[in-house]
């Protein structure tokens, strides 16, 4: 974006924390290049939006780590037809990142406010192609489904049941699973009624919250 001060940021985070550690899907790479960042974070944190962790927006919630953003969304594997749910909408820019990679992101989130405010940023940044609702993510949207890719921001302590059953046919969801300080990264790849779980790597996230 033109006259952006944040650019040279932006262009060494791709390099440092996402080249250097792996990331390789070039849509990836290109999404988390142009989309600010800095505009998904509070002003008092807004120099810090391309470091390499996660930062605090409020209501006891936080944006992931840019690494963990692009290693989610590349283990999805979205084509350009797909459509994908995300659970935990927070600061809207996971949500912002699919939509550069999908063509209909539905994004669910608990907590009003910060539902309210992904909303306005989304919206001031031309991004058409997300709906959002508030509610209890581990419901999922089972209207809109099946969804060929789904994505959680919050660990549960187990595979929610109607997450799975929203996932197409060679769907792939990717999930944080665990309790408080152990929580491993899975990938869930549905093949008819069989569900195949694979470990990505440790991680670490607020927990879901249902009802």
């Amino acid at each position: 974006m033109a006259d952006d001060p944040f650019q040279e940021k932006r262009s060494r985070m791709v390099a440092q924390q996402l080249l250097d550690r792996g990331i390789r899907d070039p849509k990836v790479l290109r999404a988390m290049a142009e989309i600010p960042r800095h505009l998904f974070v509070p002003p008092e944190e807004q120099e810090a939006a391309y470091g390499d962790r996660p930062l605090p927006i409020g209501a006891d919630q936080t944006i992931s780590q840019p690494y963990i953003v692009a290693l989610m969304t590349e283990q999805l594997r979205l084509r350009p037809e797909t459509k994908v749910l995300e659970i935990g909408t927070g600061s809207g820019y996971q949500a912002a990142v699919l939509a550069r990679l999908a063509t209909q992101v539905y994004s669910v989130e608990r907590i009003p406010e910060l539902a309210a405010q992904a909303d306005r940023r989304l919206e001031s940044l031309g991004i058409r192609n997300v709906q959002m609702r508030v509610g209890d993510g581990s419901q999922g949207w089972p209207e809109a489904a099946p969804f060929d890719g789904i994505i959680v921001t919050a660990c549960a302590a187990e595979l929610p049941e109607p997450l799975t059953q929203q996932l197409a046919d060679g769907g792939r969801m990717v999930i944080p699973l665990g309790q408080a300080q152990r929580q491993t990264l899975m990938l869930i790849e549905r093949r008819g009624d069989t569900f195949e779980s694979h470990s990505i790597c440790g991680c670490l996230f607020v927990p879901m919250k249902s009802g």
